[in-house]
């Protein structure tokens, strides 16, 4: 086996034991996420047409592939200056993500594509149940955090147009998780988004 195929197989084990809710990796475990894809898709006039509302959220597992991309279209640093794809007043990027996935919940790191655990087990449950959960987070006395965070579901949204990915924006339970995640203090979550199933 070369070195190429080497590392195919050993993403696609990695994907099937991390996103299908094995204990494979342990709370503070960090893992490395595989390139977004940052160029081609779907014409953006099309995506627009196309963003809508669709509560088909049951599932399965999301490949890091997909997660990375996902992650980093909410998120993600798209310039060298270290500025991401959506805009911060004042650039104060105060702001922090977190996917709810089948093992547990991970924070999501821009600076490095990486996702670290920050909480065990399957806790979809406690919101909808949908194949993928983020939750949007940023400090409460932010005047300017409801329009940051409507900016990153709006990329979000935009992805899951380009891509055929049933999604939801839900105020209900929203901040279920506050008082056990690592939130900084004076932070809350202001709303989750709830993904389905990726097509074939």
């Amino acid at each position: 086996m070369d070195r190429r195929t080497f590392i195919v197989a050993a993403t696609a084990t990695l994907a099937s034991t991390f996103f299908h809710g094995s204990q494979a990796f342990a709370k503070g475990q960090i893992v490395q996420l595989p390139d977004p894809v940052t160029t081609g898709g779907k014409p953006l006039m099309d995506c627009l047409a196309k963003r809508h509302t669709d509560r088909s959220l049951k599932g399965g597992a999301i490949t890091m592939g997909h997660l990375s991309t996902l992650l980093w279209s909410a998120w993600g640093i798209n310039r060298s200056d270290g500025r991401h794809v959506v805009p911060t007043a004042h650039n104060k990027q105060q702001l922090q993500l977190y996917a709810v996935l089948g093992d547990g919940v991970w924070l999501y790191e821009p600076k490095t594509n990486s996702i670290v655990k920050v909480l065990d087990d399957d806790q979809r449950s406690r919101f909808d149940g949908a194949s993928v959960i983020l939750l949007y987070a940023a400090p409460i006395d932010d005047m300017f955090a409801g329009m940051h965070v409507g900016s990153m579901y709006q990329n979000v949204g935009l992805y899951c147009a380009a891509n055929g990915v049933p999604n939801c924006v839900k105020h209900t339970n929203h901040g279920v998780l506050d008082t056990s995640l690592p939130l900084p203090k004076g932070w809350r979550v202001y709303i989750s988004h709830s993904l389905g199933e990726y097509p074939h």
